[in-house]
């Protein structure tokens, strides 16, 4: 698809950002949950339906999921490590978890229509963009892949502070990080440079969700060392917050009705039995005393990880613990999804 003109381009890019802005400061005046989440998604996702031509952010909304990547690793400590056998019971259920997924997800989206690959990686929940671009290499619908996971991202995004609030009595008022001006320069330099290096780093050998991974294994790497000691200022998490709202905002431009009666309306449906199984997995690990709930949930909840990323920061979860599972999910549906496919001769008719 060929980009439109510069100076267009960043017309589209300033008020789509400006748009973004105005959510949250709605959402920030309304006193409504996580404003800089919710606020831009919305005021996106309405004017994206609305037909609004917006644009994304491009580098500088990768440069935001940087920030979160830090955050992870920051929270990444020797008592962390020291946990994760404590963790094993739980992430060894992961892998089932997907296929159980996959052996529902699959039928679920063939039975609605869908030609083979397109029903393969749209049943497979891993993150958007390696599912589109999965299922594109293998020759599914990409308009399809890409507003299916899109919905689901939306839909789990906007049910999961709900389902926090109001089944697990979480506040969502977990601390962010401190101000910028609270925090050692020192510190502040070693994490922006993990951010840059690590995520360079990982593009270079081909890691997928490099902008996240890379940053974490860094920073990791500074915090078990001792030469960091908390996370990235809170302004920086709010900053990451309203970029990936606006994201998943964006998504939805040129969506036409047909693709909202169909695509949208079968990634609605499927996030109904994606809730059914991440219910029966969080109750089967937080009975068996293998995880507190609020942990439990975040784990199994199928959204993408920097949103659950955001979400596990703001619920004052163990972040070690979440994000281990959500980066075990990912492993086995990125590494798993295409060999599996391959194995079952999964291809478009």
């Amino acid at each position: 698809m060929r980009l439109p003109p510069l100076p267009d381009l960043m017309t589209r890019r300033v008020a789509t950002f400006g748009l973004a802005l105005l959510g949250a400061g709605v959402f920030h005046l309304l006193g409504l949950p996580l404003p800089f989440l919710f606020g831009p998604m919305t005021a996106c996702l309405i004017a994206a339906l609305a037909g609004a031509p917006l644009r994304g952010m491009g580098t500088l909304s990768t440069l935001a999921r940087t920030i979160l990547g830090v955050a992870v690793g920051a929270s990444i400590t020797p008592d962390v490590v020291a946990r994760i056998p404590q963790m094993a019971g739980s992430v060894a259920l992961v892998p089932l978890y997907v296929v159980i997924i996959g052996l529902v997800g699959v039928p679920f989206f063939r039975r609605l229509g869908y030609d083979p690959v397109t029903a393969w990686y749209a049943a497979m929940p891993g993150g958007l963009q390696d599912m589109v671009a999965f299922g594109t290499e293998a020759g599914g619908d990409t308009r399809a892949l890409a507003l299916i996971h899109a919905t689901r991202v939306l839909i789990i995004v906007s049910l999961a502070p709900l389902i926090l609030t109001g089944l697990y009595g979480s506040s969502l008022t977990g601390a962010l990080g401190a101000p910028t001006l609270d925090l050692p320069v020192g510190e502040l330099c070693l994490m922006g440079a993990a951010a840059v290096i690590g995520w360079k780093g990982a593009e270079c050998i081909g890691l997928f969700g490099a902008s996240i991974l890379g940053p974490m294994i860094v920073t990791a790497a500074l915090s078990l060392s001792g030469l960091i000691h908390s996370r990235p200022p809170a302004e920086a998490i709010l900053a990451a917050q309203l970029f990936i709202g606006l994201g998943i905002g964006v998504h939805y431009v040129g969506v036409t009705f047909r693709e909202l009666r169909s695509f949208i309306l079968s990634g609605l449906a499927f996030v109904g039995v994606l809730a059914a199984l991440a219910a029966l997995f969080t109750e089967a690990v937080t009975l068996s005393g293998l995880a507190q709930p609020v942990e439990g949930f975040l784990a199994f909840a199928p959204g993408g990880q920097a949103e659950m990323t955001v979400l596990a920061l703001v619920a004052g979860a163990d972040l070690g613990f979440v994000i281990l599972h959500h980066l075990t999910r990912m492993v086995v549906v990125i590494l798993g999804a295409p060999i599996a496919a391959r194995a079952l001769r999964v291809r478009r008719p």
